[in-house]
């Protein structure tokens, strides 16, 4: 009865920061005790990512699977994306019940892709440059790194595959050149997010590295560091 009443005062809280900050807020409730593929169990504003009532589990929902409930802090103002790459501002806020255990993860993302198109032209007209242009090489050092935030899965599938991406964006070299220290590294860092809580998750991972199950296994055990 009291998980029903948490539940009801997340969705009336959601409803109501929906309607003060408008369309370009989204906030989604998820039911961590659920199937990974539906958890999403409320959603305000999906069409800002394109999810609705029971799609899958995000990558934060996996990373709060695989932490234990007294390490979960609450994460304010981070970045993520959309699957079609809108920058969002989003929150996350990790909802336990009597016991202490994790059961509602209340999120909230808001659409920030015109604000910053805003902020970038204000920047176009009000940034000045030295008098003397930099060499190419050190225009080259300047450039910055692409960042890399993670994307809005809409199935547990899109999930595993963001993962792998990250994972493999890691290490920086193609599967065919890895050691295999490497792909100890890959499977460490897939393991860390939670990835292998996914359904069949090690099939995936095992074919692209190009590893049996039983190697994979292994390097899940391994102490190389």
């Amino acid at each position: 009865m009291k998980q029903d009443m948490t539940l009801d005062i997340l969705i009336q809280i959601a409803h109501g920061l929906a309607e003060h900050f408008g369309p370009q807020c989204e906030i989604a409730i998820h039911d961590v005790t659920r199937d990974l593929s539906n958890t999403i169990i409320h959603i305000e504003n999906g069409q800002i990512s394109g999810r609705t009532e029971g799609d899958a589990a995000s990558n934060i929902v996996l990373e709060a699977l695989h932490t234990p409930p007294e390490e979960l802090k609450d994460q304010i103002g981070y970045l993520t994306r959309t699957a079609d790459g809108r920058a969002l501002k989003s929150s996350t806020v990790y909802i336990r019940d009597k016991s202490g255990s994790l059961r509602y993860i209340f999120s909230v993302n808001y659409d920030i892709a015109s604000l910053k198109a805003v902020d970038e032209l204000i920047r176009g007209l009000i940034t000045t440059r030295p008098v003397t242009a930099q060499s190419d090489k050190e225009e080259q050092a300047g450039e910055k790194k692409q960042e890399s935030v993670p994307r809005i899965p809409h199935t547990v599938t899109e999930l595993l595959d963001s993962l792998i991406e990250h994972a493999l964006a890691e290490i920086g070299k193609p599967v065919v050149m890895m050691t295999k220290e490497d792909k100890i590294k890959v499977v460490r860092y897939l393991n860390d997010a939670g990835a292998f809580l996914i359904t069949k998750s090690g099939d995936r991972i095992a074919s692209v590295l190009g590893i049996s199950k039983f190697t994979l296994y292994k390097y899940m055990e391994s102490d190389t560091p």
